[in-house]
């Protein structure tokens, strides 16, 4: 059962997946388990929406960063609380999925084998959620594009789409093992490939990296405190 303010939304959602049903926010509410899948702004406002709604044996997941356990705690009076952050790969059930249980929760292991379609569920301190969401939730959109504009070029210097894709593919594996499980220093693993066509812009890259990344963490960060 979903509830979103997009009727176009509930509508997709229904016809690609039949056994959703759409409904309203108060019947969302009052189910045994109760995602919240909102961005942070608009949390607590909807928290204070169903708050009344809620009772305390609800499992509550919130899959948003920056808003607390403690936060929720503080509007929904409700111990059973998860912070669970899917990442994109979770939609061939291949996720690297960060999870955070609130004080004496005891339904842990049901909540894991639900989480477990997903893919990998790690659970780890409330602390770190949000250094999660940077390196791994976000982490396909920094290459995604690249490895698109990769494929494109390829084309244009003779290979075709498939040529070109499993090419990549290959050797993005493969690249991925050396660095992780060849045992080579960062230092060898970088002197592989002595001709660096990108050379010349790759400090400017780390300092995108550093600037950019570090910044929305900071933006995602979250409040050990209440907020309302």
């Amino acid at each position: 059962m979903v509830y979103d303010v997009s009727h176009e939304t509930c509508k997709q959602l229904n016809q690609d997946f039949p056994a959703i049903k759409s409904a309203d926010l108060e019947s969302t509410s009052t189910r045994d388990i109760v995602f919240i899948a909102l961005h942070p702004p608009v949390i607590m406002e909807t928290l204070g929406r169903i708050k009344k709604l809620i009772n305390r044996e609800t499992i509550f997941i919130s899959l948003a960063p920056k808003i607390t356990i403690s936060n929720i705690v503080e509007v929904l009076d409700n111990r059973h609380i998860v912070r669970f952050m899917p990442n994109a790969t979770s939609i061939i059930n291949k996720g690297y999925n960060p999870a955070c249980f609130g004080s004496g929760f005891k339904e842990k292991q049901e909540i894991l084998d639900l989480f477990s379609i997903f893919g990998k569920t790690v659970e780890t301190e409330e602390s770190k959620l949000e250094a999660y969401a940077i390196i791994s939730g976000m982490l396909p959109t920094y290459f995604w594009f690249q490895w698109y504009d990769l494929i494109e070029i390829a084309g244009q210097i003779g290979l075709s789409g498939l040529e070109s894709k499993e090419a990549m593919e290959q050797t993005l594996h493969a690249a991925i093992e050396v660095m992780f499980k060849s045992g080579l220093t960062m230092d060898e693993v970088l002197d592989l490939i002595p001709v660096k066509p990108l050379g010349e812009n790759e400090s400017q890259i780390s300092k995108m990296y550093g600037s950019k990344l570090i910044g929305f963490y900071t933006k995602i960060k979250p409040i050990y405190e209440p907020i309302i």
